[in-house]
Parts: C-alpha cells; sequence; structure tokens
C-alpha cells in the first residue's frame, strides 16, 4: 500500500503512528493474506481494537450521563460499537478503499461489507493505541465516533443542551443565544458542518457534526463547559 495513502488515511484519523506497517496490518483482510502468504491478516488486532473501543466508550458515556443506571449505559454503549454503526463509520471515512483484500473479495463487493469495514476500523483502533499510547488511542476514538455521541447526547432527555445553555444564560444574563453556521465542507455523503453559539457579538463556542443540528448541540454543549469551568 502507497504511504501517501496511509498519510491520507492518519490525517483523516488525527493520528501520525511511527510504525506504518502497524496501520497497514490493520487494513489486511484474510483474504489477502491467502493470496499473500507473507502478510499478517487484521484480525489478533481486531480482537484488540475490540476491547479498546469498548472501553473508551465505557469511560465516555459514564462522564457524560452521570445519573443513569449501568443497563442504560449498556444498551447505548451496544449501540454505538454494533456492525451497522461501526461500518457507517467507516463508510464515513471512506475506510474500504484503503482495505487490502483478496481478488476474490474484491470482485465481490468486500470494501463495502459491513464485517469487513467494522472489523478494519477496531483494528485500527488496536493499532493507535499500540503505537501511540491509551491517551492518544482514546483521542482518536472520541473524535471518530464524535457525531455518534452527540446524537446519543441530543436524544437523551436530559441532555438537551441547546435548552440547558438557554436556561443558563437566561439566568445568569437575561439573554439567550443565537447559532449560526459558518461551514458545511466534505462531499454530499460525508458533510461536515460548523456551527458558532452567540451572545450578542461575542462568540460563546464552535461545533461540529454531520448535520446542521449537531453542530449546534456540539458547540452548545462546549459553550456549556466553558461557563461551567469559568464559575
Amino acid at each position: 500500500m502507497l504511504i501517501d495513502s496511509l498519510k491520507s488515511l492518519q490525517a483523516i484519523l488525527g493520528v501520525t503512528l511511527s510504525n506504518i506497517a502497524l496501520l497497514q496490518e490493520a487494513l489486511t483482510h484474510s483474504s489477502y493474506v491467502n493470496e499473500n502468504p507473507r502478510v499478517t491478516s487484521n484480525e489478533r488486532l481486531e480482537f484488540l481494537g475490540d476491547a479498546v473501543l469498548g472501553m473508551v466508550l465505557a469511560e465516555k458515556l459514564f462522564q457524560e450521563f452521570p445519573h443513569l443506571p449501568e443497563g442504560d449505559l449498556t444498551q447505548m454503549r451496544s449501540r454505538l460499537i454494533c456492525r451497522t454503526t461501526l461500518a457507517s463509520i467507516a463508510r464515513a471515512n471512506d475506510l474500504g478503499s484503503y482495505l487490502l483484500l483478496g481478488q476474490g473479495e474484491a470482485a465481490s463487493g468486500g470494501r463495502g461489507k459491513p464485517a469487513n469495514l467494522a472489523g478494519a476500523l477496531e483494528a485500527i483502533f488496536a493499532a493507535v493505541y499500540l503505537d501511540c499510547g491509551w491517551e492518544n488511542a482514546r483521542e482518536c476514538i472520541v473524535r471518530v465516533f464524535g457525531d455518534e455521541l452527540a446524537q446519543i447526547c441530543l436524544e437523551h432527555p436530559g441532555n438537551d443542551y441547546k435548552s440547558q445553555l438557554q436556561e443558563t444564560l437566561q439566568s445568569r444574563l437575561k439573554a439567550t443565544p443565537s447559532y449560526r453556521v459558518t461551514a458545511a465542507t466534505g462531499p454530499s455523503h460525508n458533510r461536515q458542518f460548523t456551527a458558532e453559539v452567540v451572545l450578542g457579538d461575542k462568540v460563546l463556542a464552535c461545533g461540529m457534526g454531520r448535520s446542521k443540528k449537531l453542530a449546534e448541540t456540539e458547540a452548545a454543549r462546549m459553550a456549556l463547559r466553558a461557563l461551567s469551568e469559568a464559575k
């Protein structure tokens, strides 16, 4: 696989691996190994990545929802780590184009198969963990899962960040914030919006998401965090 191609993938992930061979292994499907016996498939990395991913998301949900019982947290984590979600995230980041597949697997649509995409994504997280350490792996996963985490927060009745921000500002300053979308980038199938939450002429915070609503929600969440830290 071309080094430049792997550099572009690392840019998407927001990390730089010193051992680029580890990232290539994470992208290597077992069908490719059948035709190239000297290389190693991503199956062992997938095993480790599943555990790393589960721990990171469990920690994130534990922090975001301090009052939810264990059963609800488990359901939310299961939704995030299911094959459908993983494959969707992989497609949004064009992961299929980086996979190393055998000729038969490639010809049968292997670059779009959910199992291949989900497995490679988990393997990549393991590669990041092994090469860059826990903190970098955690940051990478939270970044990649940003929209899915924001969506779960948006859907949970206790985490309506826009309403919370409005109530906070009304109480403190007798003022109401407004939102504006400042950018929309990326192809139509993977648009990324940037939004600002504004109070008067002051930008309180910015947020990003795959929809305007998610971008605004993230901006509100960041504004609430800033207000809390400023107390």
